[in-house]
């Protein structure tokens, strides 16, 4: 059901290059009962999914290290961040998404996802929904190296930490990522590991 405090009056698309970024203007009733024209942009990249990929005998978990332009340009010297295996929905359902981007990323091939919950990362700019899921790993799942997938110029470094040390990086600021914060925090919150 549509906000009816909200009419959409124009939209214009600037980019439409990478994804799309949107310019929307629209009228935004106020509490006060008056109505306002407004403008902002939204930066439509789709929807994504992200996984917690965890060994409970082990303490440990699956994440990843790559590079991220826009950290680089905003300050991070090395540009690489220490994150949790995510990827876009495009065409496919979440759990799907993140069974086939686990085992590009990762090299694991997983079966049994339990869905966590869905959160925007970032709702004052991009449209994106993230479906975040966890599931258990052991050596007998590594199918392949993982690594992300050439086409897409990926170039992923799997990193196999122990859950203390993963939960430690939050602080000294080695893991910087809210996807991988949240979902660390999850796991030492329902004890995952």
């Amino acid at each position: 059901m549509k906000n009816p405090k909200i009419e959409i009056t124009n939209t214009k698309i600037l980019s439409n290059n990478w994804y799309t970024l949107k310019k929307v203007t629209f009228n935004y009733q106020k509490t006060d009962g008056s109505w306002e024209t407004q403008e902002r942009e939204a930066y439509d990249r789709g929807n994504g999914a992200v996984i917690l990929l965890y060994n409970k005998p082990q303490r440990t978990v699956i994440l990843t290290r790559q590079f991220r332009l826009p950290t680089y340009i905003n300050g991070n010297a090395s540009g690489m961040m220490v994150e949790a295996c995510a990827g876009l929905l495009d065409e496919d359902n979440a759990e799907d998404c993140i069974r086939r981007e686990t085992e590009e990323e990762t090299g694991y091939q997983i079966t049994q996802v339990k869905k966590l919950f869905q959160a925007y990362m970032s709702p004052g700019s991009v449209t994106e929904v993230l479906h975040f899921f966890s599931a258990e790993y052991d050596k007998s799942m590594k199918v392949s190296d993982g690594g992300g997938v050439a086409h897409e110029h990926e170039n992923i470094e799997v990193l196999e930490l122990d859950i203390d040390q993963a939960y430690g990086m939050i602080a000294t600021g080695e893991i910087k990522d809210a996807k991988t914060i949240m979902l660390l925090q999850y796991a030492k919150i329902n004890s995952l590991v």
